[in-house]
């Protein structure tokens, strides 16, 4: 059950797309974002039309109402707009703004309709290149799964794993040289040593909420791994996105072609990873669920009962940025609260391992806060610190 339904402190103001980071979000990331999709793909001249217009309309255009496409979330996206139809993109929140432009490019590529364009993962080019863009690295640390890697360096991969982010357009790091025990003093908050002792006594359920596709869900899945064969979890639950969105999130069509591809790689050790995963699915120790509610723009406090009650395990592992930005409903909270008085509303311990790549965190203490202003100024959102933040891991 849950502790709280909401969090114990005032609830601030959500952050607008008018401001700082959200804005440069709204009116150039998402406009280029649409135009790439047209550039990947080969939809029809109607297609590339509206997406131009909807790239066109960003900066100073208003919100559209949602044609019935026949997804299953049309209804809930017709209340989730009615309080903001007629505004502006930039005038409403942001989380709310940038969740429903991917949304209506799916409605715009037909994505869910019958015919041509039915279940065409826009992004899928993106997605390509950035998983294929990693096989070295993904060779790198399959050598090392088996006799080197522990839990918490596997905690460092899955966080480190979350800079690779295709709907933020950043370079991306040398991650066949990435050395994770050089970049602890890039995690502001690290809990990963009290994740670790849980782990040590529990043999039941872990459920995980993936974020990106790519080198991030291989990290995962070798999180995973450690914790199906070392036997810390009987059964893992992947929850994943129903639907593309935000570039490169993963979905379950993503994580079947990732572990597929794993067991036919031509490396063992890659090889033999991708078998393990199959095996643990055919066996029912690897679950795989996709909810709407993951798509949404509704703060982690409004889940729906259903996946509350789906959620209720040993632990809870949340990946990314826009998954951390829901825990926190996206929100003006001052960096220095405590991260348990907000999320104290789910029904098991949680960890959240997420980039900084947007103006939204708690939990960071006064004296980080102020060197971090002077060292690097763009430390909220350039991706290059990290947080594994938890609650409630003592009870």
């Amino acid at each position: 059950m849950k502790s709280n339904s909401r969090p114990k402190l005032p609830i601030p103001l959500p952050l607008l797309g008018s401001e700082g980071f959200a804005h440069f979000t709204v009116t150039q990331r998402l406009p280029a974002l649409a135009r790439q999709v047209i550039v990947d793909n080969n939809f029809s001249a109607q297609i590339n039309g509206n997406l131009e217009k909807l790239a066109s309309e960003l900066t100073l255009g208003y919100l559209p109402p949602l044609v019935d496409d026949t997804g299953t979330d049309v209804g809930a996206w017709e209340r989730y707009l009615a309080p903001y139809l007629g505004q502006r993109w930039v005038d409403v929140p942001w989380f709310l703004a940038e969740t429903y432009f991917y949304r209506l490019l799916l409605e715009i590529t037909n994505y869910f309709r019958p015919g041509e364009w039915q279940g065409v993962d826009p992004f899928e080019v993106q997605k390509r290149q950035g998983f294929y863009s990693s096989l070295d690295s993904i060779v790198a640390v399959c050598d090392r799964l088996n006799n080197e890697l522990q839990l918490p360096e596997l905690l460092y991969f899955a966080l480190w794993g979350n800079r690779v982010d295709l709907s933020l357009w950043s370079s991306q790091i040398d991650r066949s040289r990435f050395d994770i025990h050089s970049e602890l003093a890039h995690i502001l908050v690290n809990d990963a040593p009290k994740v670790a002792e849980l782990l040590a006594i529990s043999n039941g359920r872990i459920d995980v909420v993936i974020d990106n596709a790519g080198f991030e869900l291989f990290c995962d899945l070798c999180l995973v791994d450690f914790l199906l064969a070392s036997g810390v979890a009987s059964l893992v639950n992947l929850h994943l996105k129903p639907h593309p969105t935000f570039v490169s999130d993963a979905t379950i069509k993503d994580l079947h072609e990732t572990k597929s591809f794993l067991a036919a790689f031509d490396d063992p050790a890659v090889a033999s990873l991708g078998g393990r995963l199959q095996e643990y699915i055919a066996h029912g120790h690897l679950a795989m669920k996709a909810d709407d509610f993951w798509t949404s723009p509704l703060a982690g406090w409004e889940m729906p009962d259903h996946l509350t009650r789906e959620l209720s395990s040993n632990l809870i592992i949340i990946k990314g940025d826009a998954n951390y930005r829901r825990l926190l409903g996206d929100r003006h909270w001052d960096y220095t609260t405590n991260f348990a008085d907000i999320v104290c509303y789910l029904p098991s311990p949680m960890v959240a391992l997420r980039t900084l790549k947007s103006e939204v965190v708690v939990g960071i203490q006064a004296e980080q806060i102020t060197e971090l202003k002077q060292t690097d100024p763009d430390w909220l959102i350039n991706g290059q610190w990290g947080l594994i933040q938890s609650t409630d891991l003592g009870r």
